[in-house]
């Protein structure tokens, strides 16, 4: 599994690809137990998407557009070149502002060849 950082929308895996159309969809909010094997994404079953509303704000959070091909930003391609890098673990909660990744928590899972 390759753990570069991707650049462009061209170097995406179907998952990842999926994965940032719905952080975009979302806007503001959270994704919770989102799994991750062997550096990919793994979006069966869906992650809880938990969207976060402010009352009495000027710009609601409404579903982004969603763009076709694109270079990525900086925080999407650091948030898929860790997500390529970890062989097997859980993002507990990763926190989406704007359509962009913003922090996560994950639990990885140790290597098994890893010595104890």
């Amino acid at each position: 599994m390759s753990a570069y950082k991707p650049l462009t929308t061209h170097d995406l895996h179907s998952s990842e690809r999926r994965f940032l159309a719905a952080m975009q969809e979302l806007g503001y909010g959270r994704f919770e137990m989102l799994e991750i094997r062997n550096g990919e994404l793994v979006l069966d079953p869906w992650p809880t998407m938990i969207r976060s509303i402010r009352f009495g704000n000027s710009t609601p959070n409404r579903p982004m557009e969603t763009l076709c091909e694109f270079t990525l930003k900086n925080e999407q391609a650091e948030f898929l070149g860790l997500v390529r890098s970890v062989s097997s673990g859980v993002i507990l909660a990763l926190e989406v502002r704007g359509g962009l990744p913003a922090s996560m928590e994950i639990a990885e899972r140790p290597s098994p060849l890893v010595p104890k």
